[in-house]
């Protein structure tokens, strides 16, 4: 993701010079022989696809994060009732969404009037809904989900509009960048920050979702083919089915901490499969980061427990 630069459709690339060969120079291709090419539209769509799928990500990011805050925060302040209204629900989601949109759209180097209005299609439309809300046109529900809905189209407008512009200078600090090539651990740890505040230890059977997640990415990308791969992840699948049926038979506290040891035993089969052809070393090191802070979590809810 680092590489990919939004908003600058018009950026060139000089070809390579021709070798030299024996034959001779053909012409120069008149207009009536140039042949049309719809490279650059396709480039130019992707780049667009993949600018509205990072700011989706963002946004998500954004909330997970600032989520958390604003409930403690609301409950060291006396105002979690408040919060809790529908409209100010509405504006604080609105806020968080933009929060994560304006760092990542930023850090990709885009003016300050791009970011403003895609500010903008985060508030106008929950703004938009508030007066039948308030004339009883509308419930919360409804207040939220209008909200949502009338997002999208906006943000896409913003995209498409600034679609063609170049980027805007912006010096990034060395750590920054260190932290950015990081974007998988740090995603998983936003995942699970709302687990800390309110750990809870999960069912056996989700230990399942472990070893199927490689399997089935394996499958789809067809890595499973090579010498004793498919027999790897087959073992992997009949460690974790082991582990489960044992916490399922035991259950109470011996299960909770099996579940948590499971959970953090996979980590380790991440970190082994980090530079490994299985599964793209991005989701092998978001999944790892992923499965140690949900063991720390369950661990910390074994024990803030009686026994």
């Amino acid at each position: 993701m680092d590489n990919t630069r939004m908003y600058a459709d018009s950026a060139a690339v000089p070809s390579a010079a021709p070798l030299p060969t024996a034959d001779p120079a053909p012409s120069a291709p008149t207009p009536t022989t140039a042949v049309p090419t719809t490279a650059a539209p396709t480039s130019s769509r992707r780049r667009l696809l993949w600018h509205l799928g990072e700011m989706a990500v963002a946004m998500v990011a954004g909330m997970l994060l600032l989520a958390p805050l604003w409930d403690l925060a609301g409950a060291a302040l006396g105002v979690g009732d408040a919060l809790a209204r529908p409209e100010v629900a509405a504006l604080v989601m609105a806020t968080n969404m933009t929060v994560g949109m304006t760092v990542w759209m930023r850090y990709r180097a885009h003016h300050w009037r791009g970011v403003v209005e895609m500010a903008a299609a985060m508030y106008v439309p929950f703004l938009l809904l508030l007066v039948p809300f308030w004339a009883g046109l509308l419930d919360g529900d409804e207040l939220l989900l209008g909200g949502h809905l009338l997002m999208v189209p906006a943000m896409v407008l913003v995209a498409v509009r600034h679609r063609h512009e170049a980027s805007a200078p912006v010096r990034r600090h060395r750590v920054v960048v260190a932290l950015t090539r990081r974007w998988p651990t740090g995603l998983a740890l936003l995942v699970t920050v709302d687990l800390w505040v309110d750990p809870s230890v999960l069912s056996p059977w989700t230990m399942l979702v472990l070893p199927g997640g490689y399997l089935l990415i394996g499958m789809a990308r067809r890595t499973l083919g090579g010498r004793g791969v498919l027999a790897t992840q087959l073992a992997g699948l009949a460690v974790w089915l082991t582990l489960t049926l044992v916490a399922v038979m035991a259950g109470g506290r011996t299960a909770d901490w099996l579940v948590a040891f499971g959970w953090l035993a996979h980590a380790g089969w991440d970190l082994a499969h980090h530079r490994g052809r299985v599964v793209p070393r991005g989701y092998a090191e978001w999944c790892g980061v992923f499965d140690a802070a949900l063991a720390g979590t369950m661990i910390l809810a074994i024990l803030s427990t009686d026994a």
